[in-house]
């Protein structure tokens, strides 16, 4: 039954993008992956990209986000482990402060780990119909907290008990979102760390709630997307996204960082409450 329900919102996902006749539609494609929807996934993946390219973040974010909108968030959340793996790996290893963070960090990933193990089951389960929602939900919260002035500051003395709580509260919102940036992003932001140190340790914990993410997708007993589906997918998504970071790299030094940030959560403010407000429209 859990197979079948799977393949049948695959399969609305794809419906809700083209109507191609299967007639038209290369034999080599999984039934989901029409032409229009590698198309979008491709965009999508480029634009996310792009904005992890200026800002150094905000990859899983955009392509969760945006491809919620014709698929459930489980499907896309398959479909990110990939090119969000590939493209923190680099990030996370790469750089002078990896053993001090996991030494500063390890009680936030471990809440983490352990906050999305609890909550497994609220992306993928009965409750996946409201997933759309309480994503919308949160990409508003993290819109908002963007676009606040307003800096929080963590005292050094508070990290020993806080830390696994942000970890613990992240992990159930990327159990039931997809998304793993509330409030754990926020929090890293107001450690007070240096700018390299900064982008090495999001890098680190985007590694960490990827692999958390990928562990939700596989609990469900059997994957949201054929094997079929889900590598042609995963591929188109992984080729765009590295061509977008390139070109954001190549952004960040012709635009301030500051305005885009500002377009970038503002857009993603939008976004959210479209996706929070579809169920009751």
């Amino acid at each position: 039954m859990r197979e079948a329900g799977c393949r049948e919102s695959a399969g609305r996902a794809g419906s809700r993008l083209t109507r191609f006749p299967p007639k038209l539609l290369p034999k080599v494609l999984p039934p989901m992956m029409t032409p229009s929807l590698l198309l979008f996934t491709a965009l999508v993946f480029l634009l996310a990209g792009l904005v992890k390219g200026v800002i150094g973040l905000g990859l899983p974010t955009v392509a969760i986000g945006l491809m919620s909108l014709f698929m459930t968030p489980v499907e896309a959340a398959a479909i990110l482990v990939v090119p969000s793996l590939i493209t923190n790996v680099w990030q996370a290893l790469v750089g002078p402060y990896l053993t001090a963070l996991l030494r500063r960090l390890w009680p936030m990933l471990l809440g983490l780990c352990a906050g999305t193990y609890l909550g497994a089951g609220m992306l993928t389960g009965a409750n996946s119909p409201h997933a759309v929602t309480a994503l919308g939900i949160a990409l508003v919260i993290y819109a908002i907290v963007g676009l606040t002035p307003l800096r929080l500051t963590v005292p050094p003395r508070w990290e020993p008990w806080l830390a696994p709580v942000v970890g613990l509260a992240t992990g159930v919102v990327t159990a039931a979102t997809g998304v793993f940036v509330i409030p754990a992003v926020p929090y890293l932001q107001a450690l007070g760390l240096e700018k390299d140190e900064l982008v090495q340790a999001l890098g680190l914990y985007f590694l960490v709630s990827t692999v958390a993410l990928a562990a939700v997708v596989a609990q469900a007993g059997s994957m949201p997307l054929s094997w079929a589906a889900l590598a042609i997918s995963a591929a188109v998504a992984l080729m765009a996204a590295l061509i977008g970071m390139a070109l954001g790299q190549g952004v960040r030094a012709k635009v301030r960082p500051a305005l885009f940030r500002v377009c970038f959560f503002a857009g993603l403010l939008l976004l959210g409450l479209h996706l929070a407000l579809r169920a009751f429209l």
